[in-house]
């Protein structure tokens, strides 16, 4: 028979692991090594510990939310994100907080102020200060989302540079461009620096001269759109552009059709995140396709079994891949169905 006078702790001390580990162990979640999982099950044996679901519950949680922060929220990708990360948040009967610092200088402390409230955060990459991260970290758990935090805060994050150089190489090498503009600003943002790299990194891999300067903008579709003013009213003007993600494609495609350019025959024009109306707009979107949603819930699984054992708590970041898909923006057939 059960002994319900022995606890969670009791049975974590006789097994030499952390509450956390005996929680995955009796609820058959999470990672936990083998020689750990056989400790917990002979100290659960040993001593007949059957784990009372609602205290459980209720230890585990003081809040039942967790928080997720972001600079702001227009645009499609936060809506996957945000669908993605409730979808795991749902599943494990817990609310979600979404905070949009709106990269405020109090950013910081807004988020800080967000811990008191909720049992884990999950923070977009370049949305606080590594020092606010750590200070976070101390108080619940942190999972940086899209981005990567200071040393000791794990991380998921999709392929961004290898991606970005084998789009880039395809325009260098399979069309022959050679006047490809960048549009997307590196700074404060850890996807965009990450593609800007992989952008010059295929130039430098065929020996071409550096590329010129990206075109900092911002990365919603008017950005797009006043990229294009700027890059085709110039004489020469870019054979390619290339932009950090979908929305500031689109927003290209439209000033180039505007113009009365042809797309891809007198402009090509490719994106990044593969949203679905890349796939819904004439001509259809060369981009990468990044699983936004399991970004999301990934990173939502990770702070819902989060511990304080690095031990079995599996590897510290994630990084999850992408996916080069070709359509005829770039003067390709489609190679995919949407």
């Amino acid at each position: 028979m059960g002994n319900s006078r022995i606890t969670v702790r009791e049975i974590a001390r006789l097994a030499g692991v952390s509450v956390a580990t005996v929680s995955r162990v009796s609820n058959g979640t999470g990672q936990v090594s083998a020689e750990m999982r056989r400790r917990v099950l002979e100290a659960i044996e040993a001593h007949g510990y059957r784990p009372d679901h609602l205290g459980r519950a209720l230890a585990a949680r003081k809040h039942g939310a967790v928080g997720l922060v972001f600079p702001g929220l227009s645009g499609p990708y936060f809506t996957e994100l945000i669908q993605g990360f409730e979808s795991e948040a749902v599943r494990a009967q817990a609310s979600v907080h979404i905070l949009c610092t709106h990269l405020r200088e109090d950013s910081d402390s807004q988020v800080l102020e967000m811990a008191r409230r909720v049992d884990g955060v999950a923070v977009l990459g370049g949305t606080v200060s590594d020092e606010a991260l750590r200070q976070l970290a101390s108080r619940v758990p942190v999972v940086v989302l899209a981005g990567v935090g200071p040393a000791g805060v794990p991380s998921v994050r999709a392929e961004n540079t290898a991606a970005m150089t084998e789009l880039t190489r395809h325009l260098l090498v399979e069309h022959g461009l050679r006047r490809l503009a960048f549009v997307g600003s590196p700074d404060g943002s850890p996807d965009v620096s990450e593609r800007w790299a992989g952008f010059q990194a295929a130039h430098r891999e065929l020996s071409l001269p550096d590329p010129d300067a990206p075109l900092r903008l911002g990365l919603q579709q008017q950005d797009g759109v006043l990229a294009a003013e700027r890059l085709l009213s110039g004489q020469p003007a870019p054979e390619a552009v290339v932009c950090a993600n979908d929305e500031t494609a689109l927003g290209v495609l439209v000033g180039a059709l505007g113009r009365g350019l042809r797309v891809p025959q007198d402009i090509v024009i490719t994106g990044f995140d593969d949203a679905p109306i890349s796939a819904l707009v004439s001509p259809g979107l060369t981009t990468v396709r990044q699983p936004v949603r399991e970004l999301a819930a990934e990173t939502a699984r990770r702070i819902l079994t989060a511990s304080d054992d690095p031990i079995d708590g599996g590897p510290e970041d994630v990084l999850l891949p992408t996916e080069l898909v070709i359509r005829h923006s770039c003067g390709c057939p489609a190679t995919d169905n949407p």
